[in-house]
């Protein structure tokens, strides 16, 4: 691990040297891609200077341990700087863990009602709800691009866009099946209903990362419909493009604006393709594969929302919070950190076993 850690201190070295040149400092374009490979490097790089600091520490304090005088305090000193060495050090393994490159990236989440009716459609309506309270508390920008509603103001199905640093590192985790238990407001014998839906979480991806045939396309243009008649029905700006090789079908209705509704889908229809792509290798290393936490298996149960007791469990980590309604209203911090530890460990995991 040092020796790696060496190799990366010597890299940011490298790195500080040729942004102090003035012909890449002139050149923003280059400028900026060895800030972004700095900034990548800066949290290993400091955690490792302050280790090796606490390890010239602990040399001064062992010294010490010669001097009757200075005995006491030293072994003190010695007891600290070892404990401080040994958080370091996990601390350093976390950040030296295989990083997912669209960590940073936006995120497109689709939410699709499933089994319960009304019940399903409801909830989804909820849980867009809290997906946008959360990004509105992280200060993420939100953009629908596609929403099938119901006069009950449930919905069918909604594709939206969470712009924001790290927005897919936090979001990831919430691909799969979601199952809520609770009373309708219509059943009157108090019977609790379980639905579920179904929750698919994407890096947003540009054409540049996902190379497509423009042969492969069918593109429509049509009237956008919706439960409240709105502006989008009176033209036909809305987009359907459907890759012909794979079936797949994305459409966008949300912009006034043809061009725009047409940029958007195939933002989707990129980041439909690539998930699809990195899914079909995913399962293609099943063997090796420890854990479900993060792949964003669509098929998996992840969690249940249960109403009358005011609970929601993540089945992936065994994980129980008694605070449902926050959770609704996009407190959603301490389920994804804990995610987040559980991803951690399992990766530290398996890395012990390949040492």
């Amino acid at each position: 691990m040092f020796d790696k850690l060496r190799e990366i201190e010597g890299k940011f070295q490298e790195l500080e040297k040729r942004m102090q040149d003035p012909s890449v400092y002139s050149d923003p374009a280059q400028y900026a891609k060895l800030a972004r490979e700095q900034k990548d490097l800066t949290p290993v790089v400091e955690a490792y200077r302050r280790y090796k600091r606490a390890e010239q520490n602990l040399k001064e304090a062992t010294e010490l341990l010669s001097d009757p005088e200075m005995k006491d305090m030293a072994q003190e000193e010695c007891h600290a700087v070892r404990d401080e060495m040994e958080r370091l050090e996990q601390e350093i393994r976390i950040l030296l863990l295989p990083r997912d490159p669209n960590d940073s990236k936006n995120v497109i989440i689709e939410i699709r009602s499933g089994a319960g009716g009304d019940e399903a459609a409801l909830f989804a309506a909820n849980l867009f709800r809290m997906y946008s309270m959360y990004a509105d508390s992280k200060r993420w920008k939100t953009e629908v691009a596609y929403l099938n509603d119901t006069e009950l103001g449930g919905v069918r199905e909604v594709s939206f866009l969470i712009i924001g640093e790290g927005a897919y590192s936090r979001l990831k985790y919430e691909s799969g099946v979601h199952r809520v238990q609770r009373v309708p407001d219509t059943e009157s014998s108090g019977r609790i209903h379980t639905s579920t839906v179904t929750v698919a979480v994407l890096p947003e991806m540009e054409e540049v990362d996902f190379e497509i045939n423009p042969a492969d396309l069918q593109i429509d243009t049509f009237r956008a419909s919706g439960a409240g008649g709105q502006h989008v029905n009176k033209t036909e700006s809305a987009i359907r493009i459907t890759h012909l090789p794979t079936g797949t079908v994305v459409e966008c209705q949300d912009e006034r604006s043809q061009h725009k509704n047409r940029e958007r889908a195939m933002k989707i229809l990129v980041s439909r393709l690539y998930e699809e792509e990195r899914r079909r290798q995913v399962e293609a290393q099943a063997a090796e594969r420890k854990s479900q936490v993060g792949t964003g298996d669509r098929s998996e149960r992840i969690r249940t929302y249960n109403f009358p007791q005011g609970r929601m469990t993540d089945h992936r980590i065994g994980l129980t919070l008694y605070r449902l309604e926050q959770i609704l209203n996009g407190d959603l911090d301490e389920v994804v950190e804990a995610l987040q530890v559980a991803e951690q460990a399992e990766k530290l995991s398996a890395m012990d076993s390949e040492d």
